[in-house]
């Protein structure tokens, strides 16, 4: 019998031991089972992902948005649209999935304003930028680097070529791969694979350092060269090259989902996770602070702690934030005329907005008014604010 406290004998463990993250029990030799081997294999079936809701579940600022046609974040946590001058779009988190896939949303791309003839530096490009300290496995920029597999599905109106690119923010440097619809109307799973770049090391921070598009159109500045399929200094006419134009009539739908980014040259399984897990990545760039449908004002008080008049003029509010952000940020609000009403010993006055952020950090932001803002205090303790139906507010450090 082992006393007390002594340490079991290292047992082996090989790659048939493991199927789909399962550890067999039906035979393990006593001397291979080792700390480093198991930690190896947990690392391998955890957090694979480079990317961050990839199955398009988290969608804090809207469900759907009409109208859009520049640039910004519209709906799908974490999915950037850039657009210039390639016709309208409605962007919305849509039920239409791959079956039997175990996805419940997918992001969807519904033309309705076509741009049949692109202009030589029109674009459309759905895209995800990634923290150089996510990045730092890939060894990029050494001889040791790393090869990715991109996988994920799509369903489109328009069949083609599409393009998809890794680009390399800080060293000026991109890969583009192309990938074909071949069914109008059908999901296709689509395997990409891209060699890793011996060349342009990704700064150890939280700034970003590559990018993954996926284009839905392209003027000639993209298409005129030739498709630079091997890690190159970027040269824009050799970014798209092929890529069919989904903004050329309003027929056209996209919709891409299960988007997965990870390390070798094989495609393993989505890696589905908790969505309270998935939330939480996401308010590391963008956190829905308060946001009510509805038309009753004033039905809801503002989660805001140590609410304070300052001066009889201004009022100043903490909030502290569910996860740590990456970086001090910034708030987003939409405001109104009096939007908001501020309560405090048995009196109360009506507000625009906020103005503005005061001293803060990763984990809180600070967040104050000024005259402009029509807010007039009398030096209360404590103040208690109430919103609009119509106010939103977000505190923003997207990269």
């Amino acid at each position: 019998m082992p006393f007390i406290g002594q340490q079991p004998p290292a047992v082996a463990l090989t790659a048939s031991d493991i199927t789909d993250g399962i550890i067999s029990t039906a035979k393990i030799a006593d001397d291979a089972v080792t700390k480093p081997k198991l930690d190896d294999a947990i690392d391998a079936i955890n957090y694979k992902n480079i990317l961050i809701n990839g199955d398009m579940q988290i969608a804090q600022r809207a469900t759907s948005t009409a109208s859009v046609t520049g640039n910004g974040y519209h709906t799908i946590d974490r999915m950037f649209l850039g657009c210039s001058s390639a016709g309208t779009w409605t962007q919305s988190q849509d039920t239409d999935v791959p079956t039997g896939q175990g996805f419940g949303k997918s992001l969807k791309m519904d033309n309705t304003t076509a741009d049949a003839s692109l202009g030589a530096g029109d674009n459309c490009i759905l895209q995800q930028r990634v923290e150089g300290q996510m990045l730092q496995h890939l060894k990029k920029g050494t001889s040791s680097a790393e090869s990715l597999m991109l996988s994920f599905w799509v369903k489109a109106v328009k069949t083609g070529t599409n393009i998809v690119e890794l680009y390399d923010n800080a060293n000026t440097r991109q890969i583009s791969k192309s990938y074909t619809v071949d069914s109008t109307n059908t999901w296709e799973k689509k395997e990409i694979t891209f060699t890793g770049d011996t060349s342009g090391t990704l700064a150890n921070d939280n700034t970003s350092a590559m990018t993954v598009l996926f284009w839905l159109a392209a003027g000639s500045n993209f298409t005129s060269g030739t498709l630079s399929t091997t890690w190159t200094s970027a040269t824009s006419a050799n970014r798209g090259v092929g890529q069919v134009n989904h903004a050329d009539s309003t027929s056209n739908n996209f919709w891409i989902t299960g988007i997965q980014l990870e390390v070798g040259d094989t495609v393993s399984d989505f890696e589905f996770l908790p969505y309270d897990i998935n939330l939480s990545r996401c308010q590391r760039y963008y956190h829905q602070i308060y946001s009510q449908s509805g038309t009753q004002a004033f039905s809801s008080t503002l989660d805001l702690a140590n609410c304070q008049d300052y001066d009889g003029s201004q009022l100043f509010c903490m909030k502290d934030l569910p996860t740590t952000m990456r970086s001090i940020p910034s708030i987003v609000q939409t405001t109104g005329t009096d939007y908001l009403l501020a309560l405090r010993n048995g009196a109360q006055d009506g507000f625009d907005g906020f103005n503005g952020t005061g001293t803060a950090g990763y984990n809180n932001i600070a967040i104050f008014t000024s005259g402009a803002e029509n807010y007039s205090g009398s030096q209360a303790a404590s103040v208690r604010v109430r919103c609009n139906a119509s106010y939103k507010l977000a505190a923003n450090a997207e990269l």
